[in-house]
């Protein structure tokens, strides 16, 4: 399902493990990485709009360094992150439910209601049809949801992206563009599925010495992100000055209400306020790094470009939501307290 996620750090680029408690150095690292990563992400997408020739040529690059960072979050993972799946399956199942439908649905309603052009609108359809976000791990932890369970359902989704990603975009996107669902099975298998798969491997062989360098995986991962941003940007450069306003519009609608219908799903199966609060993020926040990939590979830079607003968007909202409902939680905890 990460500078997208030490342990501390969690998922906000590689490490899937955020601790479960809320303060101390812990507290104060995720909410560093939180910090940095959109700022770094924002800085690479000025980059690439501002001095686009740099960048020319850069765009078959995209796929092998999504690979890095999936390799980076696969280093990070062990076999206790699945045993979430083992513990409660019908919440993962769920959050699993909930993820594959409410965001690609959400994605295809607001093509629709937006009049978006074809390459536009199968840009934002792909990343609604993408896995849960990197850093949707350590944002559940800032906001004081149930870490356990985002973990499991971050996991899980992405294990399963090359079986569900590729039909649901050629269900969706299929009328704006023409979308070769086999050849983006491989290319997510490639990508995603093998990367993760042989980070976790290597983790499994050599653990003592991936361990020492745990701390600096996040960041890797985060600079590798911004590169890919930077090159989506570039690509669509001229674009942007466009269209700007209607994609930013487009990712903002497609975040907020993923988040709230995340949790709103959270709440109606009555998994509690912690759970709840997990199922808001590993909803509304998606691994656009994928989406930018595949769409700069199937479609067209400019279909990339919802991707690359929504890498630095859902993050900046993931930041501010998870903060809003850590105070929420702290208050309820206080008045539980002081009651007689």
């Amino acid at each position: 399902m990460q500078p997208e996620q030490t342990s501390a750090e969690a998922r906000t680029t590689a490490d899937p493990k955020p601790p479960t408690g809320g303060t101390g150095a812990a507290d104060k690292a995720a909410r560093r990485a939180v910090t940095v990563f959109p700022v770094l992400v924002l800085a690479a997408g000025a980059l690439g709009l501002a001095t686009p020739d740099t960048f020319e040529g850069w765009g078959t690059n995209v796929p092998y360094l999504l690979g890095v960072v999936m390799f980076c979050m696969g280093l990070t993972m062990t076999p206790l992150d699945f045993q979430g799946v083992v513990k409660r399956p019908w919440a993962v199942a769920l959050g699993l439910v909930a993820h594959y439908v409410i965001m690609p649905g959400l994605g295809w309603l607001i093509a629709h209601a937006l009049g978006l052009s074809p390459q536009l609108a199968a840009g934002v359809i792909l990343v609604g049809c993408a896995p849960s976000g990197t850093a949707s791990n350590v944002v559940t932890f800032l906001a004081r949801g149930d870490v356990a369970l985002s973990v499991s359902v971050a996991t899980v989704s992405t294990v399963l992206a090359p079986l569900i990603t590729p039909p649901l975009t050629l269900l969706l996107a299929g009328e704006y563009l023409p979308v070769d669902a086999g050849s983006m099975v491989t290319d997510i298998f490639k990508t995603v599925l093998l990367p993760v798969i042989a980070g976790l491997l290597v983790r499994l062989l050599f653990g003592r010495y991936v361990d020492r360098v745990l701390g600096a995986l996040p960041w890797l991962s985060a600079l590798t992100i911004a590169a890919i941003v930077a090159i989506v940007v570039a690509g669509s450069a001229e674009a942007i000055k466009s269209a700007a306003a209607l994609v930013f519009l487009a990712v903002f609608l497609h975040n907020g209400l993923g988040l709230a219908l995340g949790y709103g799903a959270g709440k109606l199966a009555r998994l509690g306020p912690p759970a709840s609060r997990a199922m808001a993020f590993e909803v509304g926040m998606q691994n656009s790094g994928l989406a930018a990939s595949l769409a700069t590979a199937h479609f067209s830079p400019l279909a990339a470009l919802p991707a690359a607003v929504f890498s630095v968007w859902h993050n900046v909202s993931g930041a501010l939501v998870a903060a809003w409902m850590s105070y929420r939680a702290r208050r309820g905890e206080q008045r539980s307290t002081e009651r007689p």
